[in-house]
């Protein structure tokens, strides 16, 4: 079942038309500060469009070891990510668990995370819930990326996670707008 069959039964829980463009993913991962990652995690994936760019930009890079997983709720996009991507380590749970998925990976902390979920698709606490055990597991100097569609911007619920990202991160930045991809997005570049 395709993202926009996905989105059409499940719209507070996958908040994608479409899948990424290359060209946003491109731009998120390359916000990163590649140097300072050791632990790097996806935040739904979905259909694997940010994830097959980080895999090129790790594979890229050989000799720098990432230790990179992803972590996917729906069903359906984690059964595809499994067969599209044979080798990824997918975590077919919540992000709200990251304490102990990064536990079973041997891990305290992460050093980067980049985002695929509809953030103001979801209530306040439900934001809460998943933003804030990130937030304590992210190093110091960690980066969060994450996307927004630019049609949403002006929502309550997207000034608000604009505000949570201001009062818990120390530098947001916001890219300028994507227009190569549907719908035309910005991504938010956050460093704690």
């Amino acid at each position: 079942m395709g993202i926009f069959r996905q989105f059409l039964s499940q719209p507070s829980r996958v908040g994608a038309v479409a899948a990424s463009s290359s060209v946003l993913a491109n731009a998120m991962i390359d916000s990163l500060d590649w140097e300072r990652i050791s632990v790097l995690v996806e935040y739904g994936p979905g259909t694997g469009a940010i994830t097959r760019q980080i895999f090129s930009r790790i594979q890229q890079n050989e000799n720098d070891q990432k230790d990179f997983f992803a972590i996917e709720v729906n069903d359906t996009f984690a059964e595809n990510l499994a067969t599209t991507f044979p080798d990824l380590d997918l975590a077919h749970d919540s992000v709200a668990n990251i304490e102990q998925l990064l536990h079973e990976r041997g891990h305290d902390q992460m050093h980067a995370v980049v985002s695929g979920l509809p953030w103001t698709a979801f209530n306040e606490a439900l934001q809460d819930e998943l933003l804030l055990p990130m937030i304590e597991h992210l190093s110091d100097g960690g980066e969060f990326v994450t996307f927004a569609y630019v049609h949403g911007l002006p929502l309550k619920s997207a000034k608000r996670f604009r505000q949570k990202l201001r009062d818990h991160f120390s530098s947001v930045i916001i890219s300028r707008t994507i227009w190569r991809n549907i719908p035309p997005a910005i991504f938010y570049t956050c460093r704690k």
